[in-house]
C-alpha cells in the first residue's frame, strides 16, 4: 500500500517531507559506513581541519555534480515518464564512471539499501519497477538513480530532489569528517552553511546536463579511493 496515498497534507507540503525523510541523516541507506573518500585523503595526509571544507566544495563541483547528481536528475525525469529504458541506461552509465571497486560496491549497496526502504516507506509503481529491473541484474542500482526514483515517486520536484540529495552528500561527508577528528560539532554546522552556493551551483549545473555529459573527473580521488581499498585498517567502506 502507499503510504502517501493516505496524508492528509498538501501535495506540496508532502514533497517537502518526503524529500526531508530521504535525506535525514537517520534514513537507513548506509551513507553512514562511507567517508565519500575523506579517510583515504587523511590517510595520504593531503587534507587537514582547514582544507576539509575546500575539499567537500571539490568534490560537489567536479566529482558528484557531474556523476552523482546529473544522474539523479536525468532519473528523475526518466521514471516520472515511465522511460525504463533510459532508467537502466543512466544506471549503467554511472557505474560505468565510478573507476574503483569500492566505489562502485558503495553506490549499488547504498542504492539498494535507499530502494528497499523507499520501497517500504513511500510505495508506488515506480520504486516497485525500478527493484524488479535491479532485481533482474538489468541495472545495477546505484545509490543516485534509485534516490532519482524514489524523489520521482514522491513527487518532488527535480530541482528539490538535486540540491537535497547534494545536502544529504555534505551532511554524510562532514558527519566522517567529525569522527575522523577533522572538525567538530559547531565547525562541521559552519562548513555545511558555507557549502549553500556550491550546492546551488552544483544543483543548476547538473539539471541542464544530457546524458552524453555525465561523469567526474578528479584524478586524486580516484588515486585515494585506490590507496584506501588497500589500506591494511580503515574506518570507513570507502
Amino acid at each position: 500500500m502507499n503510504a502517501r496515498a493516505q496524508s492528509p497534507v498538501s501535495p506540496a507540503l508532502d514533497s517537502l517531507l518526503v524529500s526531508l525523510q530521504l535525506t535525514d541523516s537517520a534514513f537507513p541507506s548506509g551513507l553512514y559506513t562511507l567517508s565519500h573518500g575523506l579517510e583515504g585523503y587523511l590517510q595520504a595526509k593531503r587534507v587537514d581541519q582547514h582544507t576539509m571544507p575546500a575539499l567537500l566544495a571539490d568534490l560537489l563541483r567536479h566529482s558528484v555534480g557531474p556523476a552523482d547528481a546529473t544522474a539523479l536528475a536525468l532519473a528523475h525525469r526518466a521514471a516520472a515518464e515511465r522511460r525504463w529504458a533510459d532508467v537502466v541506461e543512466i544506471d549503467q552509465r554511472l557505474f560505468a564512471s565510478k573507476l574503483n571497486r569500492e566505489l562502485r560496491q558503495a553506490a549499488t549497496r547504498t542504492g539498494r539499501q535507499l530502494l528497499d526502504t523507499a520501497r517500504l516507506a513511500l510505495g508506488g509503481e515506480e520504486l516497485d519497477r525500478y527493484a524488479e529491473l535491479v532485481a533482474q541484474r538489468r541495472t545495477p542500482g546505484c545509490q543516485a538513480v534509485a534516490a532519482g526514483v524514489a524523489y520521482a515517486a514522491g513527487a518532488v520536484p527535480v530541482e528539490q530532489a538535486v540540491a537535497s540529495d547534494l545536502f544529504a552528500f555534505a551532511v554524510s561527508f562532514t558527519s566522517a569528517a567529525l569522527r575522523l577528528r577533522l572538525t567538530d560539532h559547531r565547525r562541521a554546522q559552519v562548513t555545511l552553511r558555507s557549502a549553500a552556493g556550491v550546492i546551488a551551483e552544483v544543483t543548476g549545473a547538473a539539471l541542464d546536463r544530457e546524458l552524453a555529459d555525465l561523469g567526474g573527473c578528479v584524478p586524486m580521488a580516484d588515486v585515494m579511493s585506490g590507496r584506501h581499498e588497500r589500506a591494511q585498517a580503515r574506518m570507513f567502506a570507502s
